[in-house]
């Protein structure tokens, strides 16, 4: 049976309101518990989900930033993959001539955007933003960049996934962690890579892995882990990328505790 239980967050373990549902904290602390290991498998900010793990009161390994950052139960960084300079000039230099764009960058412990935007602030409980120069973006030690609308349009941004691919396809890892949001890592990053990583340092393979997601950041996970389990709310790109695998009920219901309780505890 499974070992290692990694999950994806917004849209899959927490609500739609982006909360640890009571429910879904007791199911954790039963896998941990029961000699299990749980690993928040996230898009988010280190120091976001580390807020979120002193509320679950659990020791959990971190790969956040899709897999461009890893921490172990202590809190320390075992993995880090960097979008190499060249990338971060090249797609800011590239975006900044949208005015519709929001580009967001994630440096060290900092999360940098280039314009207010005060509907994210609903996202995150302790982390939160601060503004920076596009003229001027940093360029060491960033874990990934996205790109963010206020109108939430898919298909521009899809449009905007597509330029950029046709000029850094080959040195970066491009994906939508939700349809509004376009993500830019390093080409060796993945949560999937990271979740194979945290199996090894633990002495398991993926085989020993049970996943959980619904964007297109988590299809290397899902596909690479024992048992890869698609949200039912999962947009029809990641279905149609993962048609072997299992769909499951949606965020609102708490579909993955409800799984666990189901078929691994």
């Amino acid at each position: 049976m499974y070992k290692i239980v990694a999950s994806d967050l917004d849209g899959t373990l927490l609500t739609p309101d982006h909360k640890l549902a009571p429910y879904t904290k007791e199911v954790l602390k039963r896998l941990h518990q029961e000699g299990r290991d749980f690993i928040f498998a996230t898009g988010r900010h280190h120091i976001d989900v580390a807020g979120m793990r002193e509320e679950l009161g659990i020791p959990a390994y971190m790969i956040t930033s899709n897999g461009a950052r890893v921490h172990n139960c202590k809190g320390e960084a075992i993995f880090k993959q960097d979008v190499t300079p060249e990338v971060v000039a090249g797609v800011v230099a590239m975006a900044k001539a949208d005015p519709d764009l929001k580009i967001h960058i994630y440096q060290n412990d900092q999360w940098l955007l280039n314009a207010e935007d005060e509907k994210l602030r609903d996202f995150h409980d302790t982390f939160t933003y601060q503004l920076f120069d596009v003229e001027n973006p940093p360029l060491d030690g960033i874990a990934k960049v996205f790109f963010t609308r206020d109108d939430q349009d898919h298909d521009k941004l899809v449009e905007w996934e597509d330029k950029f691919n046709a000029e850094f396809g080959d040195k970066a890892n491009i994906a939508f962690s939700t349809p509004w949001c376009l993500e830019i890592m390093d080409a060796n990053v993945s949560k999937g890579h990271a979740l194979e990583a945290v199996a090894k340092e633990k002495g398991l393979t993926l085989a020993d892995c049970i996943a959980f997601g619904d964007g297109m950041n988590d299809a290397e996970m899902l596909s690479m882990a024992g048992k890869g389990l698609v949200m039912g709310t999962a947009h029809e790109k990641v279905k149609r990328a993962l048609p072997n695998n299992e769909v499951i009920g949606s965020c609102a219901d708490e579909a993955v505790a409800h799984y666990l309780i189901e078929n691994v505890l």
